[in-house]
């Protein structure tokens, strides 16, 4: 399994992080976590596929996780140069047929009815499913209503994946074991909220889940000045930490 993640930041405009996604393959599987603005160009930058996408997996409804989802649409009815003939499955927590009805009618019936079958499946937190050659599950954050993080498996190897989210043990359970934890730390320790995590709380949770590699993403710039490595480290946390960027590769 690989993954790639091409957008690392927040909703704060920036020259170098992109909104919310991130690219995971294996095999001839390939799904896309979250979709914000600045996806599209990063996913060119990144020379990622992106016309044979076969999967997009959302985690809630914040523009700066979903934003460029109408545009990924319209990209691949229009910017390939053959007619996509083969599925897009989106997949999402409870309301996504909804959002995409919505957009439908504030832009047309494209974005429903692309000219490729484009299948929309809600996700129920404890639900698992297979996706490709992936077996996801999924559970409740306490972030919005409807977030949800993700534990995708597959060849031997897991990834985990909050989304957003504010602290929890439970989610650290739900984690525990991955290969790889994606996570978001969105703000410093003094600026802590319930529906974000920080250097502190996001050790907590990584060392509840016991994993030993973990990728560090969706930080706003008043975390990003500060040693974010040294701080969760002082929290408690010992093992791998990556610091990712747009375009960081990290195999899982």
């Amino acid at each position: 399994m690989r993954l790639v993640t091409v957008g690392t930041g927040t909703v704060v405009p920036e020259a170098a992080r992109a909104s919310a996604c991130h690219w995971v393959e294996h095999g001839s599987t390939s799904a896309l976590l979250d979709c914000g603005a600045g996806a599209l160009q990063g996913l060119a930058r990144c020379r990622l596929d992106w016309g044979r996408l076969g999967h997009l997996i959302i985690s809630h409804f914040h523009a700066d996780h979903i934003g460029e989802i109408p545009s990924l649409v319209f990209a691949l009815r229009h910017g390939l140069a053959k007619p996509r003939e083969v599925p897009l499955f989106v997949w999402g927590p409870q309301g996504t047929k909804a959002l995409f009805d919505a957009w439908a009618a504030a832009m047309g019936e494209w974005l429903t009815e692309p000219g490729f079958d484009l299948v929309i499946r809600e996700l129920q937190p404890g639900e698992a499913v297979t996706i490709g050659e992936y077996s996801v599950d999924s559970a409740s954050t306490p972030h919005t209503d409807e977030s949800i993080a993700l534990r995708i498996s597959g060849a031997g190897s897991s990834l985990g994946y909050t989304g957003d989210t504010g602290p929890s043990d439970r989610l650290g359970e739900f984690f525990r074991g991955v290969d790889l934890l994606l996570a978001e730390c969105s703000l410093p320790d003094e600026l802590a909220l319930d529906l974000h995590l920080t250097p502190t709380s996001l050790a907590r949770m990584a060392s509840v889940a016991g994993v030993s590699r973990l990728a560090v993403t969706h930080m706003y710039p008043q975390l990003q000045v500060q040693d974010v490595p040294a701080l969760v480290r002082a929290a408690g946390y010992t093992g791998e930490l990556i610091i990712a960027e747009d375009g960081t590769v990290v195999p899982v």
